[in-house]
C-alpha cells in the first residue's frame, strides 16, 4: 500500500540520505533510527507531503502523492506537541477532529482522553498539563481520526513508563486492524516485529 522509493533529501550544501526505499503493508510497520540530525524528521515530512523531495517518489495505493485518498489514510504527529495552550485537551482534541472534517461527539473524545490517562485534565487549560501530558493530548487523536498510516515522529518523547506502554499497546492495536506505521524513536519500541530503517 505504501511504496516510498528512492528519495534523497538535502538541507542547504549537505545531504542528509540518499536512495531510500520501503514498503509497507497492512499490518506492517517501520522504526526509522539514526543519530540526531541525520535526517529523520526531514524523511517523515517527506513521506506526508509537507517538504520536497531532491529525488524519489512516495506512492500510496498505487498513486503519487499527495493524494486525496493519501490525505485521507494518513495521521501525522510530528516531533513537538502540536496542541494549543490556551483550549483545553476536550477542546484541542475536537478542533483537530473539525479541522480533519471528522464529526468528533463530546463522548468519544471523552473516552480518548481517559484512555490516554487525562481523567480530570480533559477541561483544564493545556498551559498548565506537563510536557508528557501534552504529548498524551496529542496521541489522544490516534483513538479519534480514522486512518490506516500512522506517521509518529518522535511519539514516545516525554512519556513515562506506563505511556510508553500504553502506546505500544495502541500501536499493536493498529496493527493487528490492519493499519500501518512509520516511527522514529532513540528508544527500543515496545511493538513487536517490525523492520528497522537506519539512515
Amino acid at each position: 500500500m505504501l511504496i516510498v522509493s528512492g528519495l534523497a533529501c538535502s538541507r542547504g550544501e549537505r545531504r542528509l540520505f540518499a536512495d531510500v526505499g520501503f514498503s509497507l503493508d497492512a499490518g506492517e510497520w517501520l522504526h526509522v533510527q539514526g543519530e540526531n540530525g541525520a535526517g529523520k524528521t526531514s524523511l517523515m515530512r517527506l513521506l506526508v507531503g509537507l517538504s520536497p523531495a531532491d529525488a524519489g517518489e512516495v506512492r500510496w495505493r498505487g498513486e503519487p502523492t499527495p493524494c486525496l485518498e493519501f490525505r485521507r489514510d494518513l495521521v501525522y504527529l510530528g516531533h513537538h506537541a502540536a496542541v494549543k495552550e490556551d483550549l483545553t485537551p476536550l477542546e484541542n482534541l475536537r478542533l483537530s477532529a473539525a479541522l480533519d472534517g471528522i464529526a468528533l461527539d463530546e463522548r468519544d473524545a471523552l473516552a480518548a482522553l481517559i484512555r490516554l490517562g487525562l481523567r480530570g485534565r480533559e477541561d483544564l487549560p493545556v498551559r498548565v498539563l506537563s510536557a508528557g501530558q501534552k504529548r498524551r493530548v496529542l496521541l489522544a487523536r490516534l483513538l479519534t481520526r480514522p486512518a490506516v498510516l500512522w506517521v509518529l515522529d518522535e511519539a514516545f518523547n516525554a512519556l513515562d513508563v506506563a505511556a510508553v506502554k500504553l502506546l505500544g499497546e495502541l500501536i499493536a492495536e493498529h496493527l493487528a486492524h490492519g493499519g500501518m506505521a512509520v516511527l522514529t524513536s532513540h528508544q527500543p519500541l515496545p511493538v513487536p516485529g517490525g523492520r528497522t530503517l537506519v539512515l
